[in-house]
């Protein structure tokens, strides 16, 4: 998935190393978590496994396909078509409802059944009830719940969370992962896991730990 992936990126006082000779492989179907320190270069290898960011040198590839020379317009559809993004911040768009939140990724794709389809992960979620609400009138744990609904509605083949309990409580967090968890399960989607979390790390079938922009494997 990862192969000798280098981040540099440029600032005042010249060069600074994010990520240094990266090497990462992920088989289909498995759940990974990725742990370290803040600073330690986790988003960062994430964002660069959805295309978000670009590697300095090296390769990724993702589903069987090498992301690092594909223009902005191929690396959406990409994503459109491959993976579920599950952010700490939920994200949601605070004009749109849950339903429309949900469905956002399929109504790019031209889906022809995209609110269908979102419903169907609102529910599977167990927000079907909340479906014409707005962000504003959702809780912590019922938005990250929509933003879970919005990655898997898709049924990606993978799924990138990043720290995805981290502005939600130790009881709704919990609930939310395990929400993850089996919706992973069901549509045995490959999970990439970034955590502070250990006990949640352990849950995974791998932990990989991030220090300086370097990877070590438990």
């Amino acid at each position: 998935m990862l192969e000798d992936v280098h981040l540099t990126l440029t600032a005042g006082s010249g060069p600074v190393n994010i990520l240094s000779g990266v090497n990462l492989r992920v088989e289909q179907g498995e759940t990974l978590a990725v742990v370290g320190p803040s600073g330690s270069g986790k988003t960062t290898m994430l964002m660069l496994m959805a295309g978000l960011e670009r590697p300095s040198s090296g390769q990724v590839r993702l589903a069987g396909v090498d992301l690092t020379g594909m223009s902005e317009d191929e690396l959406a559809r990409f994503r459109r078509e491959n993976l579920g993004i599950v952010f700490q911040a939920f994200h949601l768009i605070p004009t749109m409802t849950a339903l429309e939140n949900a469905a956002l990724p399929l109504e790019f794709a031209h889906h022809p059944n995209a609110k269908t389809r979102a419903m169907d992960a609102l529910e599977q979620v167990g927000l079907g009830h909340r479906g014409t609400h707005y962000p504003a009138q959702l809780s912590g744990g019922e938005q990250q719940r929509v933003a879970l609904a919005r990655a898997f509605a898709a049924r990606p083949r993978i799924i990138l969370a990043d720290e995805p309990t981290g502005n939600l409580d130790e009881d709704t967090g919990g609930r939310v992962m395990e929400l993850l968890f089996t919706l992973q399960a069901e549509e045995n989607a490959t999970l990439v896991l970034v955590t502070h979390d250990r006990s949640l790390a352990e849950r995974c079938d791998r932990v990989v730990t991030m220090h300086s922009g370097r990877m070590e494997e438990r």
